[in-house]
């Protein structure tokens, strides 16, 4: 009689695939909470302690690092040799495995875990079994996914209880990602904890990554490119957890686009709309209503919001979603921490509404998981790097002979947070309404010199720009940037410092009697 192997922490599903793997004349081999399902439901179930004859000790650290247990699994039937030592030690072949480990990844969430507690859930038999099938895939069906059970159980059926080599090969590979994703879970637990002590390395030896496969997009960033999106798996709202509550298939460039503005957004606790287009922010406001802020947010750069992402950190109500319509502004995505249903009634009434792709992210989204490293690909490695949260709040030292007004400080420091999330070069003009709202009016980006982002972004605002805010990410090289947006008619600037020619910028901004004020970082954005 063939034989199975079960023994899973995530118990769904596995009662109708022990039934199915009965009927299809296994035996079934299980241990504690998992047999003790099964047998509840009528399956006959061997207790893993029974079949080696060595019963389960130290609280379940070990129950299945046993000959008759690995024997089975590792064994090569077609090995003359290894049949051998199986009928001289009794052991068994087993034809399937069913595992799937621990929830270390929950125990570490959840709030007030003892370490003690954490390092319990630390599964040795789960991965070593796995392990051991996985390297013997041309006998064994390794399976730890419950997505999986019907298709190996149709596959049974269809092959006469032996699946194709194809088949076993990619259940192999799936265990093997498996382990490694929750090796790499545990890996990183212990590095937080190396961090911590004094004198470690921010940065540990080796770096480690997993995800899992959301989805396969259409394309890449251009229809050559294949693509897909992976999440880290953490279960708190964000874009990876995302309801997509109604239009096409998200692309990769949707999916940049959206994280960009979203980002932008959870800078601000005002209510805030941040339009996105290429990546850049083309306009951002921040108001006491979401419709007040959408219609400031899509003032900066009417032409660019077309096709663009809107992201915001409120709820997206009717009200709202009725300006937007209203406003004739084509949309891709729109994300939102919650999405009344009747905000997806007002979108229904646009020419474009059926497409528009809505994401509700169930919440607001945990900010320390955008506090986490930032990984960039470079040829033959990567670059690791704390993502852009510096630990104190910028300066605002005035450097100039006019200090600003508290009016124009609100309206710096509102252009900085945005400033923050432009390509760089980048410069920022920025306003303030009657009503106290604040939003950009003008935007340049990823130019090669600063005084071309200024050129451009003054070209943008036009007029507004006369008593406008400008934000500079990093320190003007020369004076030629701000005597741009002097001669518009901007009023004051706010920018990190740090030039040669700090004091001939600063002269410069004396003699249009503009208002100077210095926050000792930078913020660029390659």
């Amino acid at each position: 009689m063939r034989r199975a192997l079960l023994s899973v922490t995530d118990k769904q599903g596995i009662v109708a695939f022990a039934r199915g793997l009965a009927d299809l004349g296994f035996s079934v081999l299980s241990t504690g909470g998992t047999r003790r399902v099964l047998v509840d439901e009528g399956i006959e179930a061997v207790e893993v302690a029974d079949y080696t004859g060595f019963p389960e000790m130290m609280d379940g650290r070990l129950k299945t690092l046993h000959p008759k247990v690995h024997g089975g699994l590792l064994a090569r039937r077609d090995l003359p040799a290894h049949q051998g030592a199986m009928a001289e030690h009794a052991i068994d072949p087993i034809d399937v495995l069913c595992v799937n480990l621990y929830r270390f990844r929950e125990a570490v969430r959840k709030p007030g875990a003892a370490r003690g507690d954490i390092v319990e859930q630390i599964d040795i038999g789960g991965p070593a079994m796995i392990r051991s099938a996985a390297k013997n895939h041309q006998s064994v069906a390794v399976v730890v996914d419950p997505a999986d059970y019907d298709a190996v159980l149709a596959g049974l059926r269809a092959y006469g209880g032996q699946l194709p080599p194809e088949f076993l090969r990619r259940l192999a590979a799936k265990a093997f990602a498996h382990t490694a994703a929750y090796d790499v879970a545990i890996s990183q637990w212990f590095d937080c904890e190396r961090r911590s002590a004094p004198g470690e390395s921010f940065f540990p030896s080796r770096a480690t990554f997993a995800g899992e496969k959301l989805q396969d997009l259409r394309y890449g960033e251009n229809p050559h490119q294949k693509a897909a999106f992976y999440s880290i798996g953490e279960p708190s709202p964000s874009l990876a957890n995302a309801r997509q509550l109604g239009g096409k298939e998200l692309s990769y460039n949707n999916i940049l686009d959206a994280d960009a503005a979203l980002a932008l957004a959870l800078e601000f606790d005002e209510t805030c709309c941040v339009l996105v287009k290429h990546n850049n922010p083309c306009g951002t406001a921040v108001a006491k209503t979401l419709p007040r802020a959408f219609e400031l947010a899509l003032s900066g750069d009417p032409v660019s919001a077309f096709g663009g992402i809107l992201a915001t950190n409120r709820t997206l109500d009717a009200v709202t979603a009725a300006a937007i319509v209203a406003s004739g502004t084509f949309l891709e995505v729109v994300v939102a921490p919650h999405v009344e249903p009747a905000a997806l009634t007002e979108f229904s009434r646009a020419k474009w509404g059926p497409n528009v792709r809505v994401l509700d992210l169930g919440g607001m989204p945990d900010l320390t998981l955008r506090h986490r490293f930032v990984a960039r690909p470079v040829s033959g490695g990567f670059l690791l790097q704390t993502a852009d949260v510096p630990a104190e709040a910028p300066r605002t030292d005035v450097a100039t002979k006019r200090a600003p007004t508290d009016a124009e400080k609100r309206t710096m420091l509102f252009a900085w947070k945005v400033c923050k999330h432009v390509k760089s070069n980048a410069i920022v003009l920025a306003r303030t309404a009657e009503d106290g709202a604040h939003f950009t009016v003008g935007v340049g980006a990823g130019q090669m010199s600063r005084v071309d982002s200024a050129k451009i972004a003054v070209d943008k605002a036009g007029e507004r720009t006369r008593g406008a805010v400008v934000a500079s990410d990093a320190f003007f090289p020369f004076p030629d940037g701000l005597e741009v947006c002097a001669k518009a008619g901007a009023a004051a600037v706010i920018q990190p410092g740090g030039s040669k020619r700090d004091d001939d910028v600063v002269a410069a901004a004396d003699r249009h009697q503009m208002a100077m004020v210095m926050t000792g970082q930078r913020h660029f954005r390659h």
